[in-house]
């Protein structure tokens, strides 16, 4: 483990450096993310759910154009599921009304249990933290009332394997996970945490509110309240040991795992 580092550390100094520049910001909270239409399906609903594909800053609404995925799949009852072929790129506008390139896709449940839908992006530059991002993503949606699957691990490069059951979440309720890297727990690994505000209604009262962190303890589990309904996203940076060459120099790559959770409020 001695070749894995916290990746936050050079992601906030790059970051000061650019605020000394004038840079913005919103430069800071990247967020691979999968959002599906729906987090538990019963037996009475339909059975194809919408996911949404895109790179995001989940709060602030700002977008990136995302290439096509190294890979993007699903995992059922052990078995992974090869999806990468049913994306179809779309556009996305974001909060400035400015079209960013992302993927849909729908996927038909046929059996019962957890389905962890997941995804490996090919690297993305991000020329204003001279960095490379790869952020190893997750969700999962339950099928038909069965709970079993959503602990497994899907044998990313990192990943964040929860402790607290996923999806079946009150707004308010706890969240653990614990942050893996090539299959080991990452003691004291930074952990950010982002609601997607998908409807536009969050003006965050400073820029320390749009990203949460929280720090995992010696054995890499964090926690985590989420305070309201909706989409919320956990984003565990580390450097890899790897680093890619771009126009003659080699650069840093920044892998996070994440993991996406769906809170809901009562009626």
């Amino acid at each position: 483990m001695a070749s894995i580092t916290i990746f936050n550390k050079f992601h906030r100094l790059t970051l000061a450096t650019g605020l000394a520049l004038g840079v913005t910001s919103a430069a800071q909270a990247h967020f691979q993310m999968i959002i599906p239409s729906d987090d538990m399906v019963k037996q009475d609903e339909p059975r194809s759910i919408d996911l949404d594909v895109r790179f995001w800053h989940p709060l602030e609404g700002h977008g990136m154009d995302m290439m096509a995925p190294a890979q993007f799949g699903v995992v059922v009852e052990g078995e992974k599921h090869d999806l990468a072929g049913t994306l179809r790129p779309v556009k996305i506008k974001d909060h400035n009304g400015d079209e960013r390139g992302g993927f849909k896709t729908t996927y038909g449940l046929k059996k019962p249990g957890d389905h962890i839908f997941y995804i490996e992006p090919k690297p993305y530059w991000e020329p204003a933290e001279e960095a490379f991002i790869v952020h190893y993503t997750k969700v999962v949606v339950n099928g038909f009332g069965l709970e079993e699957g959503w602990d497994e691990e899907v044998g990313l490069k990192t990943e964040i394997v929860p402790l607290t059951r996923p999806y079946g979440l009150w707004a308010g309720n706890v969240f653990q996970g614990v942050v893996k890297v090539n299959g080991q727990p990452v003691p004291f690994s930074e952990v950010e945490v982002e609601f997607f505000d998908s409807e536009h209604k969050i003006t965050p009262p400073a820029d320390p509110m749009i990203t949460q962190v929280v720090k995992a303890d010696a054995n890499g589990v964090f926690t985590y309240v989420m305070p309201w309904e909706g989409w919320w996203g956990f984003g565990a940076l580390n450097e890899d040991d790897k680093k890619i060459e771009h126009e003659g120099k080699e650069y840093p790559v920044e892998i996070g795992a994440v993991l996406w959770v769906k809170t809901h409020g009562r009626k």
